[in-house]
């Protein structure tokens, strides 16, 4: 087996989203394959190559008509496997950075937010009606509030034990998951995680998003998927800021008990 490919494939997060799992993450391999040695190409330019794809999405769906959907569709799959290959390269390279990591995070952020914009947009233009705009603003909202309930969770362990942290830390690289799938695999073993792979799309995250947003402009159906959007991003930020709050309220019944 090719021992840059084999190198490039560990490089595959082991627990990717929905979408990156088996289609722009093992594509971003691919595209690797050629550029990853190219020195000059750093994983910092690719994250700015990634997010101006993201804006000229978003400018085509704003522009609006059928082709520019598709085209657009075409250009926010393109900015995920990007987004894919920067993490990948910084691994393979072994030059991965904390500075990376924020400018990858933030701008994954940003893309969502002008990505439901401009179909917001786009929506209003062809209904004349506010709804779709009202959708997209409840969608982003929640979904970032699932982001915020995550540091906001954090930041209380902090502040209750400064070792909660570096705690984590070493939990999360004791429990590291096991390749179970990909290149040194059978067509059985591959095929089970492909079928286990499908339940993350309940998650609704980022990859999610990829998946509904393109078929959305291909189809030009905008106003389905701004609901699914809406309403599950909706239903998952309520569910864990409960399931957040029930969990705090649970750890100062166990300290007042000790």
């Amino acid at each position: 087996m090719n021992a840059k490919l084999t190198r490039l494939w560990a490089t595959k997060t082991k627990d990717d989203e929905w979408w990156s799992s088996f289609v722009t993450s093992p594509l971003a391999i691919v595209l690797n394959y050629f550029v990853v040695d190219i020195k000059w190409l750093t994983p910092n330019l690719i994250t700015l190559i990634s997010f101006i794809t993201a804006i000229l999405a978003s400018l085509l769906i704003v522009v609006g008509s059928n082709s520019n959907f598709v085209c657009a569709a075409v250009l926010i799959h393109l900015s995920h496997v990007f987004d894919c290959m920067d993490g990948q390269m910084a691994r393979y390279r072994k030059i991965t950075s904390q500075l990376g990591a924020y400018y990858d995070r933030i701008t994954d952020q940003i893309q969502v937010i002008i990505w439901f914009g401009a179909v917001a947009y786009a929506a209003y233009k062809q209904s004349d009606n506010v709804l779709p705009i009202f959708l997209a603003f409840i969608g982003v909202a929640f979904y970032s509030l699932r982001g915020y309930i995550k540091y906001v969770m954090i930041y209380i362990k902090m502040s209750q034990d400064s070792q909660y942290l570096e705690a984590l830390t070493k939990i999360e690289s004791t429990t590291k998951k096991e390749d179970s799938a990909g290149l040194k695999f059978g067509f059985s073993a591959n095929l089970k995680w492909f079928l286990a792979e499908q339940r993350k799309i309940l998650a609704f995250n980022e990859g999610v998003f990829i998946f509904m947003l393109s078929l959305a402009l291909v189809l030009d159906e905008i106003m389905p998927m701004l609901w699914v959007f809406a309403l599950t991003q909706l239903y998952i930020g309520l569910m864990r800021s409960w399931q957040r709050s029930a969990q705090i309220k649970n750890d100062v019944i166990s300290i007042i008990n000790k």
